[in-house]
């Protein structure tokens, strides 16, 4: 199965000179663990729940910027290639969402629970994954 079938189109962004708490009160609005940074229209990282906990932390949420603790150069996937290899690159790079990208804009998000809906392949190929987040209580 193609990734933008099973894609999130719905994707939500944040620039760079945004504050983590900025970004915190979106994924909180909206419900989701992520956000795709972007430049303009362009892909510029990714920011997570588990970087925002991190930061808030160790540094102040007020007036941290997101460009100070995002993922700058984030795995990507494009919308044709297969479930079988999102699931491989999140196995693979340990992470849990991937930005869809077409000519370098975010087009999407898919993430680990996209995959583990589509069925048993996907199961078995995101198994590792799973397992160590169990075991060691991460992301």
């Amino acid at each position: 199965m193609k990734v933008k079938k099973v894609m999130n189109k719905n994707i939500k962004t944040i620039t760079p000179d945004e504050t983590i708490q900025n970004a915190a009160k979106v994924m909180n609005k909206y419900h989701i663990g992520s956000l795709v940074i972007v430049s303009g229209i362009m892909l510029s990282g990714i920011i997570t729940e588990r970087d925002i906990l991190k930061a808030f932390a160790a540094q102040k949420p007020s007036t941290t910027k997101v460009s100070d603790i995002m993922t700058g150069y984030a795995v990507t996937i494009e919308p044709d290639a297969t479930t079988e290899e999102a699931a491989a690159l999140m196995v693979k790079n340990k992470i849990k969402h991937l930005p869809v990208v077409k000519d370098m804009r975010a087009v999407g998000m898919v993430a680990m629970t996209d995959l583990v809906s589509e069925g048993g392949t996907m199961i078995k190929k995101l198994a590792p994954l799973l397992k160590r987040k169990i075991k060691d209580g991460k992301e």
